[in-house]
């Protein structure tokens, strides 16, 4: 099973990761804005970030942050185990996917990497189960029902922890923080598009620095 650190230490599964308590997931266009976001990120205290392949840039921006040695970073948006094995090539330490794909989830495990699969529903978290595994995606979190949905799935499914991811906002971020069932927070608002294509990366640090005191200064 899959073994990743959030508040605390899961003691199940063969691998070790800690993605902290706030993943931001980033969408590049450019991947030479990877270096200068990652240090903006790292400035404002996180310490994992997952980086999508919805572009073209995705797996030279997860290479240029694999190699800076500073800052986790993961691959998302994966859709395909070839997808995976690229991704896996240039870094990445972690998968994650937008649904449960089983194709994605039995390369990972035998590759010995981290896969987080997308789940909305207790079929697609009864699916994580039997898989093995014991961390999923929330996702669209917001849309799904938000904290009390996974409160509501948390019950049933005990052993599960959810990093729950889409739509939410730093005036929501406590409500899913508080849950003992939440690894970690998947957020956008400190990478939008607009501040990375503007190279605003003072402004990222600064919403970074805020979603990390929102998690207690655990990153």
């Amino acid at each position: 099973m899959t073994n990743v650190q959030g508040s605390e230490q899961s003691d199940r599964g063969s691998g070790r990761l800690d993605v902290g308590r706030v993943l931001p997931v980033v969408v590049l266009e450019d991947a030479r804005h990877a270096d200068p976001l990652a240090s903006a990120l790292v400035k404002g205290g996180l310490s994992a970030i997952e980086v999508t392949l919805r572009t073209a840039a995705g797996l030279d921006a997860i290479k240029a942050v694999a190699g800076r040695g500073d800052l986790t970073v993961g691959a998302g948006t994966v859709l395909t185990a070839e997808q995976a094995a690229r991704a896996v090539a240039a870094g990445a330490r972690f998968v994650v996917t937008p649904g449960f794909a089983p194709a994605v989830v039995r390369f990972c495990q035998e590759a010995g990497v981290p896969v987080f699969p997308g789940a909305a529903t207790a079929t697609e978290i009864q699916m994580a189960v039997d898989a093995g595994l014991d961390v999923v995606k929330f996702f669209p979190a917001q849309q799904l029902g938000g904290a009390p949905m996974i409160k509501a799935l948390a019950a049933p499914f005990r052993d599960i922890r959810f990093i729950p991811t889409g739509g939410i906002t730093p005036a929501v971020i406590d409500e899913y923080l508080a849950l003992p069932a939440v690894l970690a927070v998947g957020a956008t608002w400190m990478v939008a598009a607009d501040l990375v294509a503007g190279e605003q990366w003072d402004e990222i640090t600064s919403r970074t620095a805020s979603a990390v005191a929102a998690a207690g200064g655990r990153a």
